[in-house]
């Protein structure tokens, strides 16, 4: 793995989240849409574990911790990430009727650490 320090910023999300994605993964989830894009905002990764549909935003910075993701995902970063998980669901009525979770995973220094239900919002 790559160090993810001295590299632009795009260079280190795509690493950042295809660090993530092995992550998901690994730990068995299931991968069914990545970088989704709407009108709304854009959802990093779309998994699906068990009967809970998860909306993931990754956050990979080389300087920042992870006390400091509450200036980098604030409230209206989540509702542009909820607003995007509606129109995901809307247009994927399959996965409607399935829990959602919205979660956030955080890559520095090729370490993942994954915040299950960072945050909440009624879909």
């Amino acid at each position: 793995m790559h160090n993810l320090t001295g590299m632009s910023a795009s260079a280190r999300g795509k690493k950042g989240e295809e660090q993530a994605a092995a992550s998901l993964k690994a730990s068995g989830m299931e991968i069914i849409a990545r970088n989704y894009r709407s009108k709304f905002g854009e959802v990093d990764i779309v998994a699906l574990f068990g009967e809970t549909i998860i909306f993931i935003e990754v956050k990979s910075w080389s300087y920042f911790g992870v006390e400091d993701l509450q200036y980098g995902i604030n409230a209206r970063k989540q509702q542009k990430i909820i607003k995007t998980a509606k129109y995901f669901l809307f247009e994927n009525r399959e996965y409607s009727n399935m829990s959602v979770r919205f979660d956030v995973i955080y890559v520095k220094n090729n370490h993942v650490t994954h915040l299950a239900s960072a945050f909440m919002e009624s879909v």
